[in-house]
């Protein structure tokens, strides 16, 4: 099953947010999340305050909105893996694009950067796990899609796409935590291993 593709209008949308969020995290890292303004951001992405709030509702959601982008992202590539594929399987493939994102050479120092203030900050933390569980409800509808499983009262999707998510969390705050020596995609196969070997 693949998904219709964006309009133009949706992916001009999500390059411009792309190019906001870059440009914040590089603020952030260089002056603080907290000593960073909109009006900071605006001015160095050459836009008025009002044009920023129509990409953002705050300088938390342009932190943290990502995880929503990224979970409809996952949802859709779930949708376009193999049907006869397990779904454990399908779960691990689909996070390859958070492995992408979080091993991209491009952006690692302020990936690895933002993610510890994301951590680290009480409130960008909060939001972060909610945002979290935002992911981990696209795809679950998509997994349950998927499976012919719409009933609610079945936990047997919730419980796999539960732990691959806690797997996935598991991997990044160890990743985090070490020095990055060791690949994400390495810690995140150890982690689902652990559940499901293969």
């Amino acid at each position: 099953m693949t998904s219709p593709p964006l309009s133009v209008r949706e992916r001009s949308r999500r390059a411009v947010r792309d190019e906001l969020t870059q440009l914040a995290q590089s603020l952030f890292v260089e002056k603080g999340y907290d000593e960073t303004t909109i009006d900071d951001l605006a001015a160095a992405a050459g836009m008025s305050k009002r044009t920023f709030f129509r990409y953002f509702a705050s300088k938390e959601d342009l932190v943290v909105g990502k995880y929503e982008v990224l979970g409809e992202q996952l949802a859709e590539d779930l949708a376009e893996r193999p049907s006869d594929e397990p779904l454990w399987a399908s779960l691990r493939h689909v996070f390859d694009r958070v492995v992408r994102y979080f091993e991209s050479e491009t952006r690692s120092a302020t990936t690895i950067a933002m993610e510890n203030i994301v951590r680290d900050h009480p409130s960008l933390n909060a939001s972060y796990l909610d945002r979290i569980s935002r992911m981990q409800e696209l795809v679950l509808a998509e997994a349950r899609t998927r499976a012919g499983r719409q009933d609610p009262a079945d936990p047997r999707i919730h419980a796999i796409v539960g732990a691959a998510f806690s797997c996935l969390i598991a991997a990044w705050t160890t990743w985090l935590a070490t020095d990055q020596s060791q690949p994400f995609g390495d810690l995140l196969d150890q982690a689902m291993g652990a559940i499901h070997p293969s």
